[in-house]
């Protein structure tokens, strides 16, 4: 996928495309590469045992695994001992709450703007550590968007943990994550980032970032149910390891995984890998091609007075990607997806998404059924998009 995008190659990738049905809830988890699916059933099939073994196969085995952390780090710009993979990056979260040590006492900082799988873990870590909770919030004269600016008002040298989202999974909207991240760590905080719904659309540099942790889905990303934990090495010595007492604890995965990650799925990695490569040519692509699809979306939406479009009106691909949700007065967000559905073969959803506090605290949604949200990613095409404003005009009042 390299400077000159080609859309029907990029399709004939994905076995599920090649069926009746327009793949419009990507941000909920995205369609599995046909060579990922392969590598899968290759493993299952040849190579599924215990991890350790020293006889054939499982040499082979151990390999295969090691070969997906290894490719797994360097596509995040980190060690192997700085990422963990595990089931979601809710489990991943959590375990790191359990396991993460700051002074009692102490004040975090969590934005409303989250997925709650980037809350509810800190929010157990307040707990159980004793720590005051502060809100980060933003409204309509910033753009919906988490700042330096109006997350400065809140940071003092009781700060030892920040929280949010690297895009929002209802709003689409981007941060900028680099700059909030020096700023945290002028007050000597930590700073975690949820990058699950930035990870599909744009290249992935913790290092650049300057991130002490960073999470994100591979499903979300094309590839099995796994996910990625990132924790750099100066911020692990903050961590008490929950490994079984006779185990290693050098490494990330020593600490938190518990016990190995999937092996099917982790294997898979480098075929994921291999599809993003070159990730610089490779992303500026797809940002390229998803500007286009989020400008044909929302200037239908923006086109009509009846319809709030949640977050940013404007298509940039430097403020935004395709993950588009809106509300239709005098009609529910459940009737519109209903009634899309029986007349076409579109897929999307309705409701919070996990974002119950954005919705309830800062969006102020009355619709009990929330928001629609249509999310596009890389494969889908400006065809399926203007198919998607047609059936949206039949349904609508």
């Amino acid at each position: 996928m390299p400077e000159a995008f080609s859309i029907s190659t990029a399709r004939s990738r994905f076995p599920a495309l090649q069926h009746d049905q327009v793949f419009l809830d990507n941000a909920g988890g995205s369609q599995a590469l046909g060579s990922v699916i392969d590598s899968i059933t290759q493993y299952l099939s040849k190579t599924n045992v215990q991890l350790g073994a020293s006889y054939h196969t499982g040499t082979i085995s151990n390999t295969k695994y090691a070969q997906g952390y290894e490719a797994a780090a360097k596509y995040v710009n980190a060690s192997r001992g700085e990422i963990v993979l595990g089931s979601s990056t809710t489990q991943l979260f959590m375990n790191l709450s359990y396991a993460l040590n700051i002074p009692s006492g102490s004040t975090i900082i969590l934005s409303k703007l989250e997925h709650e799988t980037n809350v509810k873990p800190w929010l157990h870590l307040a707990s159980r550590l004793n720590l005051t909770v502060k809100w980060w919030e933003s409204n309509a004269s910033d753009g919906l968007k988490l700042t330096p600016q109006n997350l400065k008002p809140l940071l003092s040298d009781d700060v030892k943990f920040v929280a949010c989202t690297h895009v929002s999974n209802i709003l689409g909207s981007i941060h900028d994550i680099k700059a909030i991240a020096e700023l945290v760590h002028s007050v000597g905080a930590l700073f975690c980032v949820d990058g699950v719904s930035y990870a599909p659309h744009r290249q992935v540099d913790v290092k650049e970032f300057g991130v002490d942790f960073y999470a994100f889905s591979w499903y979300k990303v094309y590839g099995p149910h796994i996910s990625l934990l990132y924790a750099s090495t100066s911020a692990q010595e903050h961590i008490k390891p929950l490994n079984h007492y006779f185990n290693p604890s050098k490494t990330l995965e020593d600490k938190l995984a518990l016990a190995g990650s999937g092996y099917e799925a982790v294997q898979a990695i480098p075929e994921i890998v291999s599809y993003l490569s070159p990730p610089g040519e490779v992303f500026s692509a797809i940002a390229a091609h998803e500007a286009k699809l989020s400008a044909i979306l929302l200037e239908f939406l923006n086109s009509r007075d009846d319809i709030t479009v949640w977050g940013s009106k404007d298509s940039d691909q430097g403020v935004r990607v395709p993950t588009i949700s809106f509300s239709v007065k005098g009609k529910g967000s459940k009737e519109v997806v209903e009634a899309a559905e029986k007349i076409s073969n579109f897929g999307f959803r309705y409701g919070h998404f996990y974002s119950k506090r954005l919705c309830d605290e800062v969006l102020g949604v009355t619709d009990p059924q929330y928001v629609v949200r249509a999310s596009a990613v890389h494969y889908n095409t400006e065809q399926e998009i203007r198919g998607l404003v047609e059936v949206l005009k039949k349904v609508l009042p």
